[in-house]
């Protein structure tokens, strides 16, 4: 059966969110501050972490960046939950480590689909892996078991989000991809013009691929379309990797 962890300090809304999750057949333990909720995480080794930003002893922004520096829990999915919604707010959650984000108050279905939709992406089975789909272009290579890419014969480490990003552009290779249709794709569920998250994860995948993240060549952005990822063919993608040695 399915764990999930239910980080949060207020009883009210962790009641109604385990019984929701139970009723929905998952197995489900809880947790009312950040210590407790980072033994909790390191003892069950969760499927996933319903973590609160706000919480006692130590904030939900700590304990989710202490759970993806310990290699235990450091593949764990995290959806964030919070009262605030401020794009800030949000940002500051995706650089932590959060895969999702949820605002107080929130619909039972809205949350059950987003668990859905973050169990199935993070499942160790990508699904880059599960279909005959485009893995390897010039320079790039996915690692869809690793969640890793080969970036001119380098191996990167990527979180699930940027491996799902980053496959869902290298399908596209030299197209427009859409926010609205990223969302869909990567996140899982129905776009709500939430472009702040595709924009955090974006600067987070050009921090590792781009030579120069703040005048990127590879990941582009398309002003007022949306995201392009473009690659040189081989021979070009030769010559380039001596340049970048």
């Amino acid at each position: 059966m399915t764990r999930i962890l239910v980080i949060d300090d207020d009883p009210a809304i962790s009641e109604l969110v385990a019984v929701n999750l139970e009723m929905a057949g998952y197995d489900v333990s809880r947790a009312d501050d950040g210590i407790k909720g980072q033994a909790l995480a390191v003892q069950l080794l969760p499927d996933l972490i319903m973590l609160d930003l706000m919480l006692p002893k130590v904030d939900g922004l700590t304990v989710c960046q202490r759970l993806r520096r310990d290699e235990r829990t450091a593949d764990i999915p995290v959806l964030m939950l919070t009262a605030l919604d401020q794009t800030q707010d949000k940002v500051e959650g995706f650089n932590a480590g959060a895969d999702d984000y949820l605002t107080k108050p929130f619909e039972v279905e809205e949350m059950l689909a987003r668990i859905r939709a973050l169990l199935r992406r993070t499942d160790r089975l990508p699904q880059a892996a599960k279909h005959s789909e485009i893995l390897s272009y010039g320079p790039l290579t996915l690692i869809p078991e690793r969640f890793e890419a080969i970036w001119f014969e380098e191996t990167v480490k990527l979180t699930h989000l940027e491996f799902e990003l980053l496959h869902c552009l290298l399908q596209r290779h030299g197209q427009t991809v859409a926010p609205s249709e990223i969302l869909k794709e990567v996140w899982g569920y129905d776009p709500d013009d939430d472009i702040e998250t595709i924009r955090v994860h974006i600067r987070h995948l050009r921090t590792k691929l781009e030579p120069d993240p703040r005048h990127p060549r590879y990941i582009k952005t398309v002003y007022g379309a949306g995201y392009c990822l473009e690659l040189p063919a081989d021979a070009q993608a030769n010559e380039e990797a001596k340049s970048l040695a």
